[in-house]
């Protein structure tokens, strides 16, 4: 009964590393979404002045994003405060939940998490506007580990994936990253 329990207990937490693992990244069916093409620009034209705000922002809040999710989980805190400065809905809920499933099991974050975003598109015209970003994920040196005594979670290693967010402009002006998706079938 308790080695079941054990290994019903790790398949929850590696379950919850595979949804809120790097990005705090999407479901099963968003990581098997296509990967979004390194962006061009038409006719060869420079981007505006208001695009390249755009990206400097969007990239802005993707970093604190994810600097904000590898805090909340060292500290297993689904309720960290600085989620909110740089995630919406819905990826601040699957974030915030991955999060706590780890909690729940004893399990933190721990390591080094590396990142390579790049804007691949800009839409200022839609409503709200958006930015696509596209990443190179190194997760190879961030661990899922059992809180009480620092043990690597079995089957929770980390790889190096592309991932893709979404970060939109909310009517108070900030940039939020609102939609993430880690694509771990997609090595880089």
């Amino acid at each position: 009964m308790r080695t079941r329990q054990s290994r019903r207990w790790t398949t929850c937490l590696v379950i919850a590393v595979t949804v809120g693992s790097a990005a705090g990244c999407g479901s099963a069916a968003e990581t098997s979404a296509p990967a979004m093409a390194p962006r061009a620009d038409a006719a060869g034209q420079r981007p505006s002045e208001a695009e390249r705000n755009a990206e400097k922002a969007a990239l802005a809040a993707y970093s604190g994003y994810l600097e904000a999710s590898r805090e909340a989980s060292r500290k297993s805190d689904p309720r960290h405060p600085a989620l909110t400065r740089f995630l919406a809905d819905p990826l601040l809920t699957r974030v915030r939940m991955a999060i706590n499933e780890t909690r729940r099991h004893g399990a933190l974050r721990t390591g080094t998490l590396r990142s390579d975003p790049a804007v691949t598109s800009v839409s200022l015209d839609s409503v709200p506007p958006t930015v696509q970003i596209q990443d190179c994920l190194d997760a190879t040196a961030y661990r899922l580990v059992y809180a009480k005594d620092q043990r690597v979670v079995p089957g929770s290693g980390g790889s190096r994936h592309l991932a893709t967010a979404t970060a939109t402009r909310y009517p108070d002006g900030r940039w939020l990253i609102s939609t993430g998706a880690g694509h771990e079938d997609q090595p880089c």
